[in-house]
């Protein structure tokens, strides 16, 4: 890591100490990962423009009563200039962001009011949290009555909260804390506003003084990422490591520990792309133990799959047109597109696809395979082949 000659003079440490002990009161996280987490994302919101880019933190669970909405409650005291948003628009966010008074940090609940199923697609919004994601991001508008396209800055902090999961192109950029309801031996003490608030607002401004005296230790600094994380995940964590590296005590170690757990875990939740998605089950599902398969009988097996989307794709199953269109958008080794072969079978030529087309995408793109490997699929019966695709 870079680092300047004189480390902070305020401890770090001990102030990350208490906002972690302000959340316990408040929160019950599903790992000490999410402790770690949560108090060095409070402090990376004071120190923004130290980075290149700032990670979104999603409160995420598949259940009202998990605590989202407090958990947000409690990062609102401790943020500079927080900005609650319930169904905000992307044109109020970016002119909140670019206004005279300061970037906010933004804390939108009920996100799944705007990327549930039910709420169709939202891409302006979607496009400025992405392009938030980066210091360099802009919005662009058509201003006045001569219509100018104008650039408006989106780089802010967002910490999100909400039922099920959000687009994947937000996920990616989110450390993801996925909430539970308390058991019932969890106990926490019951927020009031008009009590702790004034708590919170005391360690924001300790985190404000901080950050003043720790800016000229972070800027610049190039953490040390645990073994393993790399691309978008150490883009996620490299300011929150920066942070915890300025802190010093066991915020270092602690920290790398807590990044660890939560990419594995958002790693084990993420199925990627629908395409990826696709490109996984047919190496880890159907095509084991055989060099090839006819299409109607890969329809057959991955229609079957069970936990799969591929039975239903908007009330629909995936069909030979569908698996061809998706398969197509990956390439061979030989940088062809992905396509139906003849398969000459007991009961004729039927198309389908060879596992030889499909290993430079699988390998490319898909996550190492299980530890365990699937028992083999048995061989077709022959009169299952008698339909040419």
């Amino acid at each position: 890591m870079t680092s300047t000659p004189n480390a902070p003079s305020i401890d770090g440490a001990a102030l990350l100490n208490d906002i972690e002990a302000f959340h316990r009161r408040f929160n019950i996280f599903p790992t000490e990962a999410a402790y770690v987490a949560v108090a060095l994302w409070d402090a990376h919101a004071h120190l923004l423009d130290c980075f290149d880019s700032t990670p979104r933190i999603a409160f995420l669970s598949p259940e009202p009563g998990s605590g989202k909405s407090r958990a947000l409650e409690i990062v609102e005291t401790l943020v500079p200039h927080p900005m609650v948003a319930v169904n905000a628009s992307a044109a109020a966010l970016f002119r909140a962001v670019s206004g005279p008074d300061g970037r906010p940090t933004i804390l939108f609940d009920e996100i799944d009011t705007i990327f549930g199923p039910k709420a169709g697609d939202n891409e302006e919004l979607r496009g400025f949290l992405n392009a938030g994601h980066r210091r360099t991001g802009v919005t662009y508008r058509c201003v006045g009555d001569s219509q100018t396209v104008t650039p408006f800055p989106s780089y802010t902090a967002v910490a999100v909260a909400g039922l099920g999961s959000l687009p994947d192109t937000i996920l990616t950029r989110s450390v993801i804390i996925r909430m539970r309801r308390r058991a019932r031996n969890e106990k926490v003490e019951p927020f009031r506003a008009r009590l702790h608030e004034k708590e919170g607002t005391a360690l924001r401004d300790r985190l404000a003084a901080w950050a003043e005296h720790a800016r000229g230790w972070v800027m610049g600094a190039w953490p040390e990422m645990p073994e393993g994380v790399t691309d978008r995940p150490a883009d996620v964590w490299e300011p929150l490591l920066a942070i915890a590296d300025a802190a010093g005590g066991d915020w270092p170690r602690r920290a790398r520990e807590a990044c660890v757990t939560l990419v594995k875990a958002s790693q084990l939740n993420d199925k990627g792309s629908l395409g990826v998605r696709l490109l996984t089950d047919l190496r880890d599902h159907v095509l084991i133990g055989v060099d090839k398969l006819p299409t109607i009988a890969i329809l057959d097996r991955l229609n079957s799959l069970d936990d799969a989307p591929w039975a239903d794709l908007n009330g629909k199953p995936l069909d030979n047109r569908r698996l061809s269109r998706m398969l197509g958008e990956y390439m061979t080794a030989d940088n062809e597109p992905i396509a139906s072969r003849n398969i000459r079978t007991t009961g004729g030529i039927l198309k389908g696809y060879y596992s030889e087309d499909l290993t430079d995408a699988w390998q490319r793109y898909c996550a190492p395979p299980p530890e365990s490997p699937l028992l083999p699929l048995q061989p077709l019966h022959p009169s299952s082949q008698a339909q040419k695709l």
